[in-house]
């Protein structure tokens, strides 16, 4: 048997199999509950507004909102950033298809030389009769090449290449659900602190007021100056609130800018204007914890990595193996004029068949897979811990609206009674029957029960905001044939 027919059966034969070796991904199965703790509570709430809006931020029903978080998704530079590591990704599954693909090219040069006669090449060629010094060669070759993948280390290449491409399209989508967010999220706490603000300088003038009415008395004699000083004691404290409010307000003010793309104070005349907290809005689409598994982005990205790295181990088992290539070439070449460049005299061609078997590299190659094993174990690992965290997010925003929600009912109820009962403090001051110490607690009770209510109103627009960005903000990752063909 001719000493090629072995190794051109052996390579026909992998050929033929189309094997890969190393392990095929399967995604893991991660136990889930069949519903979530919070879900009763969830749905049984009674929001005055609905969700029934195409996207979950417009559902709140506060048209700023919508505008700010829609200017955010065009201009924010995170996003910018996603979309850039989308084209890298791209790029490096374009690179993996083409490892698996013939490559050519067309090399072609001319040369002119002028030999020296005084070296010792020179004299011998200078003794020979006829000789001349100059010398002239044209060439031009077509030459191709191609990479048989007989064990499937390209083509594993390719798979970890199309799941990283994947991974990043999750990444950018898990960016713009994060963006759209933390737009919404800054927006409510801007209004929080202005409803603060305003509770508290409605509270100074309040304080204000009644420290003129009990200046009058004392200047009239009705009154001690210790009641004076008690009054001035308590309206400071309420005006010493104010600046901590405003240096929050105006960090939140600039967070919201640099999220738009643009600089701190961009914004400032269009949020001047103050306006409600926004509601939190009913949410009809809870799913179920498994669901997490396609409507979350950041899901994606860990299951998409984890498939990376188990297409690696496959990458590096393949070393073990040969690797066969094809080699052509048909080309022209001349020492003598262009001009007889495409005679048939001066045609050349070539083939090879070439072999590269890494014997007496195993160390180095066994040391490569258990590296990849190990990178497939913590991307394992991390997947799983990603999953079990994102049913946490669920639990928590559930707990948070639900209890927010049920304490800003409490409270507003709390503030009435308060604020009746302020006023009734204040008339019996008038007639006598009570101390301005009555006065003062209850002007101090109602400005704590009216902070702490737009507090947990706030609050409760932001678990709001998380229960929808932890249920994926609605998006649903692309069936895997889909994104494998592109």
């Amino acid at each position: 048997m001719p000493p090629l027919r072995p190794l051109a059966f052996f390579l026909s034969t992998g050929l033929l199999t189309g094997c890969a070796v190393g392990p095929d991904y399967h995604r893991p199965a991660v136990p889930l509950s069949s519903r979530y703790v919070g879900q009763p509570l969830v749905e049984q709430r009674s929001a005055s507004v609905r969700a029934d809006s195409i996207v979950w931020w417009e559902a709140f029903g506060d048209p700023n909102l919508t505008v700010f978080v829609t200017k955010a998704l065009e201009q924010n530079l995170d996003l910018a950033q996603a979309s850039a590591r989308v084209m890298q990704a791209r790029a490096g599954l374009g690179a993996a298809n083409a490892a698996l693909l013939p490559s050519g090219n067309i090399s072609g040069q001319a040369a002119r030389a002028y030999q020296s006669v005084e070296t010792p090449l020179g004299q011998v060629l200078d003794s020979t009769p006829g000789y001349d010094r100059y010398g002239s060669s044209y060439e031009l070759n077509l030459g191709a090449s191609w990479e048989i993948d007989a064990f499937g280390g390209l083509r594993r290449g390719r798979e970890a290449a199309l799941a990283d491409y994947q991974a990043s399209e999750a990444a950018a989508v898990a960016t713009r659900l994060a963006v759209a967010a933390q737009v919404a999220d800054t927006y409510i706490t801007v209004r929080g602190l202005q409803a603060r603000l305003d509770i508290a300088n409605r509270q100074v003038r309040t304080q204000q007021d009644l420290l003129e009415k009990v200046q009058l008395l004392y200047n009239k004699g009705l009154g001690a100056s210790y009641q004076v000083r008690q009054t001035e004691g308590q309206l400071a404290q309420v005006q010493a609130t104010l600046p901590v409010l405003q240096t929050g307000l105006d960090a939140a003010m600039n967070a919201l800018d640099v999220m738009l793309g643009t600089p701190p104070g961009t914004h400032r005349p269009l949020l001047a204007e103050r306006r409600d907290i926004p509601l939190a809005p009913q949410i009809t689409t809870t799913g179920t914890p498994a669901d997490l598994l396609r409507r979350r982005p950041d899901l994606i990205v860990a299951e998409r990595h984890l498939a990376a790295s188990d297409a690696r181990i496959g990458e590096a088992v393949a070393e073990y193996y040969p690797k066969f290539s094809l080699s052509a070439l048909l080309g022209s070449a001349t020492a003598v004029s262009g001009g007889n460049l495409f005679s048939g005299g001066a045609s050349q061609s070539a083939g090879v068949l070439g072999l590269r078997w890494r014997l007496f590299d195993f160390g180095r190659i066994n040391a490569r897979i258990d590296e990849a094993k190990g990178e497939e174990a913590e991307a394992l690992a991390a997947y799983r811990q990603s999953v079990l965290r994102a049913t946490e997010d669920v639990e928590n925003a559930f707990s948070a609206l639900v209890n927010r929600e049920t304490q800003a009912t409490t409270l507003t109820q709390g503030e009435t009674s308060l604020n009746q009962a302020r006023q009734s403090a204040f008339v019996a001051y008038q007639k006598g029957t009570a101390s301005l110490i009555d006065v003062l607690n209850a002007d101090e009770t109602l400005l704590q029960a009216s902070d702490a209510r737009a507090q947990a109103r706030t609050e409760s627009a932001r678990a709001a905001v998380a229960a929808f960005r932890s249920l994926g903000g609605g998006w649903q990752a692309p069936e895997e044939g889909a994104v494998a063909t592109r």
